[in-house]
């Protein structure tokens, strides 16, 4: 017990990974907005019906009154995009001479999607991904995806050409961003952002992949965390059960060395994806106070991998509703367009509006009106959803986070923004992309 210490900085460290830091330290910046002492924003609840109106007639477009249709966001829709992909490539699997079991298919899907997850920070408004084999041409984090699939099935991040259908980190530390442009397409015709930032985050990812063998086995690869979780769990009737948490801490403490060393870090521990928010700093009493969990990534992979482990193992996840919504430009995009979050006039100087017709600042993500930005948009994207669920008489049970964020906040982020920019069908407010931050 603590006894109401104050807690050493390697405690705060270990505090500000865990899954419930994300929600309790946004909702301290969420506490300030409703005050007006926000630096860069102010906040607009009452715009929070149109925000859920606005959602809901995208939800009933696309889903008429079928929301059990809805599917949990992940990796696997942006897969999918234009055509069915990872499912043909399962029924592949279990054709070929000798089909892998079903534990094996699932330890292939994790592989493919963590990789995946991780080539997925934001490509720019120009890069475009041409799929020979379909003729369909894709943007943003479905050309990133379907270029995943592709280079997946061709063995890109596999060391061993008889198993080219896995990711392991022999295969990642071979691979060069010359490598990955050619394999997505980039030229200088063709530009991607954050090219160089995708390719080190693959290497890096091998490291990782070695170093924790506690996660990922001795052949070092990301599907192997399967293992680790079936310790973790216990039996119930033919399947198994985990709580989400272990595959939190798992990909937390796995993942750490993939993140660049200039992050935030505190008592010796590199923190990741954890920010200083100004705002807080008049509060703060200990060391570490005025920091912001987001974890964005991480919990972009969670998300992606629970669907496999659920869909083909049948196991069940507790502890779901402890995973937030995710900070990143469209799901906080939605709430500018719409008036729920606005940028204070003059909070920030000309020099952040490289073209000032646009009326578009471009900010690093260390800046702290993006710190602010995120950490509105996890707390709000808990209220729209129970806005949305109150709005269609839903429970949590019948429409959950996950879902919300696939059929409608995600989803009207985009479209909002197509919208008001129908040229760019960029974020109102532009985040420096180095391939490592959304």
């Amino acid at each position: 017990m603590n006894f109401g210490k104050p807690l050493t900085p390697e405690q705060t460290a270990a505090y500000l990974r865990t899954l419930p830091a994300i929600r309790e330290r946004c909702g301290r910046v969420h506490a300030l907005a409703k005050e007006d002492k926000l630096e860069y924003f102010t906040y607009h609840p009452e715009k929070e019906a149109d925000v859920a109106a606005f959602c809901v007639d995208i939800m009933k477009r696309d889903f008429g009154n079928n929301f059990a249709s809805i599917p949990p966001h992940g990796r696997w829709r942006h897969l999918d995009a234009g055509r069915p992909r990872v499912e043909p490539l399962i029924s592949k699997w279990k054709a070929s001479a000798s089909p892998p079991d079903d534990k094996e298919i699932t330890k292939r899907l994790l592989d493919l999607f963590l990789v995946s997850v991780l080539l997925d920070a934001g490509a720019g408004n120009s890069w475009t991904y041409h799929e020979s084999e379909s003729g369909l041409k894709f943007s943003r984090s479905e050309g990133l995806g379907v270029a995943s699939i592709n280079m997946f099935e061709e063995g890109f991040f596999s060391s061993d050409s008889q198993n080219p259908h896995r990711v392991d980190a022999e295969g990642l530390s071979r691979i060069t961003p010359e490598q990955t442009a050619s394999a997505m397409q980039v030229s200088s015709g063709n530009p991607m952002v954050g090219l160089k930032g995708r390719s080190s985050l693959l290497v890096n990812l091998a490291d990782a992949l070695r170093a924790n063998s506690t996660y990922f086995g001795s052949s070092a690869r990301p599907g192997n965390i399967l293992d680790f979780l079936e310790s973790e769990s216990k039996p119930e009737g033919p399947t198994r059960k985990v709580h989400i948490f272990s595959l939190w801490s798992a990909l937390i403490e796995g993942l750490a060395p993939i993140w660049p060393k200039t992050r935030t870090s505190l008592g010796g521990v590199s923190l990741g994806d954890v920010w200083p928010c100004d705002a807080l700093k008049s509060t703060a009493v200990a060391e570490g106070d005025e920091l912001v969990p987001f974890h964005k990534l991480t919990g972009w992979i969670t998300y992606s991998l629970v669907e496999p482990i659920q869909k083909v193992l049948g196991w069940k996840i507790e502890g779901i509703e402890h995973m937030t919504g995710l900070p990143e430009y469209r799901n906080g995009g939605l709430l500018v367009d719409l008036g729920v979050l606005q940028l204070k006039p003059g909070a920030l100087p000309s020099s952040f509006y490289p073209d000032a017709s646009s009326g578009i600042p471009k900010l690093p993500p260390s800046h702290p009106a993006i710190v602010e930005w995120r950490a509105m948009t996890v707390i709000e994207l808990d209220r729209i959803a129970d806005a949305i669920r109150q709005n269609l008489s839903l429970s949590l049970a019948e429409l959950s986070l996950a879902q919300v964020l696939e059929s409608a906040t995600w989803k009207g982020g985009r479209e909002i923004a197509k919208q008001k920019r129908p040229a760019t069908g960029g974020p109102p407010i532009d985040i420096e992309s180095d391939g490592t931050v959304f």
